[in-house]
């Protein structure tokens, strides 16, 4: 190819589903601090002068909200990774944007179950949310 050609470049499905996880841990603290803001920090609401040190003293589904967060953070790197490695290997577009929505809808489910407290639902739905990632790894596997 010469250097005055271009190739024609998109942002697939996947790579928004790679941004969309990438958001999740946010929504997760969002969860956590929710109805807190406006409450003064004296009085147990949310204070972002500590906000680590208030996160570690909440229970109930503000600390498995919290908990969720840290479990999407871990998640991630292995979702971004499967997910460049079966572009670079050639996968199937159609499977990859499918298996990478397919994805970002199980680790909902997981954050829902998470801090809805259905701790045997949610282990399941991590289970498969794994299965899937390492799938996605090897879509381009030939």
């Amino acid at each position: 190819m010469s250097p005055t050609m271009t190739t024609a470049v998109h942002f697939t499905v996947a790579y928004w589903c790679v941004l969309a996880a990438a958001l999740l841990p946010i929504v997760c603290a969002g969860l956590a601090k929710w109805g807190e803001f406006g409450r003064p920090a004296s009085q147990g609401g949310y204070d972002n002068h500590q906000p680590r040190a208030w996160l570690v003293r909440q229970a109930g589904w503000r600390a498995r909200a919290n908990a969720a967060q840290a479990n999407s953070f871990e998640a991630l790197p292995f979702f971004i990774g499967a997910v460049i490695i079966a572009h670079q290997l050639g996968a199937s577009q159609a499977w990859l944007d499918l298996a990478a929505v397919f994805f970002i809808f199980l680790r909902l489910a997981y954050i829902l179950c998470y801090v809805a407290d259905w701790a045997l639902i949610r282990s399941v739905v991590w289970t498969l949310a794994f299965a899937l990632n390492i799938a996605i790894l090897f879509l381009g596997y030939r």
